[in-house]
């Protein structure tokens, strides 16, 4: 959040939010973004109007982090019985509840359902009949046979019709539907590689081959399939080969010709050669790679303000893009921490080094601004610090953030949605047992999903 009027970056606004609504949806596990109050800093939405004129009234701005930080929960507390966005829901329900208050289409909703039993499905109930049908397109692509549903509904109860429902989720993950070249993994995974079909080399090469993205999807399908660990989707130091007839996954230390990092210094799909060519190519500090890896494998958008953890003195602006104005500073606290640990990957600047990590690259071939050589490799992720992007890989795999993300990837290619208010608390257990008892497995995490309110009630 950004204070009002000021323009400047309040780094404690989210933590204290959530301090003071811990139970907020808002603050289970992450922190509201900027976008809570504004439109874009410094244009406030008119939650952030409303709330202006109770902080520090009278006091000069800007307010330092410290007065902020003492002002924020007495003007929180001051507008909880408004209506900022006029929806007819106070700001505190609407805080509690975790919809927007500066948006009048998000709001609580009360969702009782009006239904009744109906000759195909138990409306608005968790309902078995229905979950096997949904099981069956989702994750097998196919409705199931006249003679499969009475075989279904013959089964002998509840509990042995849950079995035959999990096992089918098992069958159908092996699927080509499933695990295949396109199919639902892949179709998880395309905005975070985000393919370029004419710079694409080895199989289906376009005009331009540069690199080879299917091997990004080798890796993203193997840690999401089978008792894998989806945290060596950014963890991993090997790569993996697709077989094809069927497709099988199979982990392999190294692809010659087609991956160039050192196996030191590799951190799963984050440098590989499609990422080092797309997301870093010609830059010296390449803030795009960073940004694009917090938003895909993190669920944290920077552009929107979200995620923010500002470094102190930060940034320095090593390449002189201007960066220091206040209208920048906000999200470049943030954003070049994290981008300093990819300063020694190489893109496609110079034909010798393609693709590779180079411990000088910077000095190599970027001597363009006075202090561009200057730039750490040490960087900082969610407040800690770490040496090197292995690091960095580490500590983004082990928060909260990547189980949520990877829980709302797979959420809303089942549910439908990203988790709405009223399915939170179910969301919520889900994410946490699949960072917790389930270890990241996502086998594990559909099998939760499948049996959640949200997925099988019609």
């Amino acid at each position: 959040m950004l204070l009002a009027g000021a323009a400047l970056a309040k780094p404690p606004a989210g933590g204290v939010f959530c301090a003071k609504y811990p139970t907020s949806p808002e603050c289970v596990g992450k922190q509201p973004s900027c976008a809570y109050c504004h439109v874009a800093p410094p244009q406030r939405n008119v939650f952030g109007t409303t709330l202006e004129p109770s902080l520090a009234p009278g006091a000069a701005r800007p307010l330092s982090d410290g007065d902020f930080s003492m002002a924020l929960p007495g003007a929180l507390t001051a507008i909880e019985a408004g209506d900022a966005d006029g929806d007819g829901v106070t700001n505190l329900v609407e805080i509690q509840q975790g919809t927007q208050p500066s948006d009048q289409t998000s709001k609580p909703v009360d969702r009782a359902c009006q239904g009744t039993d109906n000759p195909q499905y138990s409306v608005c109930k968790y309902d078995l009949r229905y979950v096997y049908k949904k099981v069956l397109l989702d994750f097998c692509g196919a409705s199931p046979t006249f003679s499969q549903v009475k075989d279904f509904q013959a089964r002998a109860d509840d509990a042995n019709r849950k079995a035959f429902i999990a096992a089918e989720v098992e069958r159908c993950t092996q699927t080509e539907f499933w695990r295949g070249k396109n199919g639902q993994l892949w179709k998880v995974a395309h905005p975070k590689i985000r393919p370029v079909g004419s710079l694409k080399e080895g199989e289906d090469p376009g005009g331009i081959p540069l690199a080879d993205y299917y091997d990004d999807y080798a890796l993203f399908a193997y840690t999401q399939t089978d008792d894998h660990d989806a945290r060596e989707i950014l963890t991993a130091d090997y790569f993996v080969r697709r077989a094809t007839n069927p497709t099988r996954y199979t982990k392999v230390q190294d692809l010659p010709g087609s991956q160039k990092v050192d196996r030191a210094h590799r951190a799963g799909n984050m440098t590989t050669a499609w990422t080092l060519t797309y997301f870093v190519m010609f830059t010296a500090l390449p803030r795009n790679a960073a940004s694009q890896m917090y938003r895909a494998y993190l669920g944290l958008d920077i552009a929107k303000q979200e995620g923010l953890y500002s470094v102190a003195n930060e940034p320095q602006d090593y390449d002189a893009k201007g960066v220091q104005a206040r209208e920048c500073a906000a999200c470049h606290a943030t954003l070049d921490p994290l981008t300093y640990p990819f300063r020694n990957y190489n893109g496609i600047s110079s034909p010798m080094y393609e693709t590779q990590y180079v411990p000088n690259r910077i000095e190599l071939g970027f001597n363009t601004t006075p202090r561009i050589t200057q730039t750490p490799e040490r960087g900082v992720i969610f407040g800690q610090s770490v040496e090197n992007l292995r690091e960095w890989a580490n500590v983004a795999t082990d928060s909260d953030a990547f189980a949520i993300s990877t829980a709302t990837d797979y959420w809303k290619l089942l549910v439908g949605h990203p988790p709405k208010p009223d399915e939170n608390t179910e969301f919520v257990a889900t994410w946490k047992r699949f960072r917790g008892e389930h270890q990241y497995r996502v086998q594990k995490l559909l099998q939760d999903i499948v049996t959640t309110e949200a997925y099988g009630a019609p």
